[in-house]
């Protein structure tokens, strides 16, 4: 089935009736709950005639879920008789949204619906029938990034209804290897919490979190899945006789990487504020953009001079700098904006500089962004390190330099662990002190 999307489709032909059949006063979507589905991998997708042991697969059996199958949870709310959003459920979180399409496609004579995140450029696009959707998820600033999704009305259950003994109760830290297939493991630490058979948490890294993760452990397996409009992930392990966790993840289309975990609580990450660094003598930033509509922004400019300054280099497509710009976002909503400023440095997918800015435009509407977002080029790593020629090396989106009045750098924050951490709460606190530190130099 061609899922791609016309200039007719766009403009919907909305009508008064549905496909769905069921009682209440609603005309489109049936309210409530609905399982989501992300088809990661095609089944059988690696040749395999002889039946060998894959290595992804290495001490796994998993049979609970199907290869590849991501469940999310969303539910349909209405505002009045036609007009309705959907909220994504990851743990505690809800995601809103509310730029929604719906109606009667003229060329397949189908109802469809158009999900739109306007701040990741994505979108599930869909045909609804008999409280069934089938259609895909794609991001746009990918070159051919498209995931099959289905979705089905009346359930909430994310991955299983079975209700299997677990193991163990894997609440707590776990010193966590990801990568382990791979020549360069990273650390990361697994934070779960485990009420029977639910289970929540995320994976803090040095560089961000995963945000909020769902998902159940039935027996010696868990699992564990969140999608949010941009990213896609979904983990499977093995509780092994030794109390360790083997398992894989994968990350939309990306291929599954190996990782494990042993309960440690005293393991730590390294410090977000030492892992970059300024090249000596560049201590002080300098630079001059425009903003998409036209101006010239520079922590030079005479409304930012005299003021402490936080620098916040992030991509638009990034999940961690969402977090980071609600962060920036509410606290500038309660700080004194004569004293201190942000200014975001973004480094886009796309290579077009119109299609980038246009790209900023939508995300700082979409979050009601109260500072200025200019380009500052392609979200490589290595062509961004370049241009922030002050920074020894880029690491990570996001990462936040804090300034002081005279535009010198006193602090590097190398990426952002989000509400979904336990770190969240400290480092809100720490940063709210060190800014009234220097707006008192």
């Amino acid at each position: 089935m061609n899922f791609k999307i016309s200039t007719i489709f766009i403009f919907f032909v909305m009508i008064a009736t549905s496909c769905f059949e069921f009682s209440g006063k609603y005309s489109k979507l049936p309210p409530g709950y609905w399982r989501g589905e992300l088809s990661l991998s095609p089944k059988n997708i690696t040749p395999n005639p002889e039946a060998k042991p894959l290595p992804e697969k290495v001490g796994l059996k998993f049979d609970e879920v199907m290869e590849g199958q991501l469940p999310f949870v969303f539910e349909v709310k209405y505002t009045n008789d036609s007009l309705f959003y959907i909220e994504i459920i990851n743990g505690e979180e809800r995601i809103k949204v509310t730029d929604i399409q719906y109606g009667r496609d003229r060329r397949t004579a189908k109802d469809t619906i158009l999900i739109n995140f306007p701040e990741y450029d994505s979108y599930i696009h869909a045909v609804c029938e008999s409280g069934v959707m089938e259609g895909e998820f794609v991001i746009k600033s990918k070159d051919n990034y498209r995931i099959p999704f289905t979705a089905k009305h009346g359930t909430n259950i994310r991955f299983t209804e079975l209700k299997k003994t677990p193991a163990m109760d894997i609440s707590g830290a776990w010193q966590t290897t990801f990568d382990q297939n791979t020549d360069k493991p990273w650390d990361a630490i697994g934070v779960f919490k485990q009420n029977g058979n639910q289970l929540t948490g995320t994976f803090k890294t040095e560089t961000g979190d995963f945000r909020y993760l769902e998902g159940t452990v039935q027996d010696k397996k868990l699992y564990l899945s969140c999608f949010d409009g941009a990213h896609a992930y979904l983990f499977e392990a093995q509780i092994e006789p030794d109390s360790t966790i083997q398992g894989s993840f994968r990350s939309g289309l990306s291929e599954p990487s190996l990782w494990s975990a042993k309960r440690n609580p005293d393991f730590k990450l390294k410090d977000a504020d030492s892992i970059t660094k300024t090249k000596p003598g560049k201590e002080t930033v300098h630079f001059n953009l425009p903003n998409p509509e036209g101006k010239n922004i520079s922590p030079d400019n005479k409304e930012y001079q005299g003021k402490v300054k936080i620098i916040q280099v992030m991509g638009s497509w990034c999940p961690n700098c969402k977090d980071e710009t609600k962060f920036l976002t509410d606290f500038l909503s309660k700080a004194d904006t004569s004293k201190v400023a942000v200014i975001a440095l973004s480094f886009e997918r796309y290579k077009e500089v119109d299609k980038a800015n246009e790209m900023l435009i939508k995300y700082k509407k979409a979050l009601n962004v109260p500072y200025e977002i200019v380009l500052g080029g392609n979200s490589n790593k290595t062509e961004a390190g370049q241009k922030l020629d002050f920074l020894d090396e880029l690491r990570a989106y996001p990462t936040m330099l804090i300034l002081d009045k005279t535009n010198k750098i006193r602090k590097i924050h190398t990426g952002f662990s989000g509400p979904a951490t336990d770190e969240f709460n400290k480092f809100r606190d720490e940063f709210g002190t060190f800014i009234e530190i220097l707006l008192k130099e």
